[in-house]
């Protein structure tokens, strides 16, 4: 088998390029709930989030999510920060019930990927609807805390 020169440039840059985030990443830590490779922080910040959502509790809301927040919806419609905390607090939507089950979590570094079943009801112009959503979340460790960085949402 013959190597050219290119290709094995192109490898070597490859390589290159991509150890920085190899390096800065840190190990992959499957985990399920309970688990103390997840860390209780995560399950807490995943758990404190779904009370603030029961709440509509916007302090909490804006203390467990970034700033550049992107929370997507299984309709498609994706809020920033500012929108998604005032569309609770201001009643146009709200959920009078959550319950998350399959919950499962990959701690990488200073990020957690935490994916569950989202189960409820959600009001919303006056009308109740049940919920039943697979949700992706994104967490950053923000000093000694979780904080939420990115949700989607999709239908199951």
């Amino acid at each position: 088998m013959t190597i050219s020169r290119r290709s094995a440039l192109a490898a070597a840059f490859a390589i290159a390029a991509a150890a920085p985030i190899l390096i800065h990443a840190g190990p992959v830590i499957a985990a399920k709930p309970g688990d103390s490779a997840l860390g209780t922080d995560v399950e807490a910040a995943v758990d404190n989030l779904t009370k603030a959502l029961l709440a509509a509790d916007g302090t909490a809301l804006d203390a467990l999510t970034l700033d550049g927040l992107s929370y997507g919806h299984s309709s498609g419609v994706v809020q920033d920060k500012a929108a998604f905390i005032e569309a609770l607090t201001s009643g146009r939507s709200r959920f009078p019930s959550i319950t998350l089950s399959d919950r499962s979590a990959s701690v990488i570094g200073d990020d957690a990927i935490v994916r569950h079943v989202f189960t409820g009801e959600t009001i919303s112009g006056g009308k109740t609807a049940p919920v039943h959503i697979g949700v992706l979340q994104v967490w950053r460790r923000d000093g000694s805390r979780w904080r939420l960085m990115a949700r989607q949402a999709f239908k199951l």
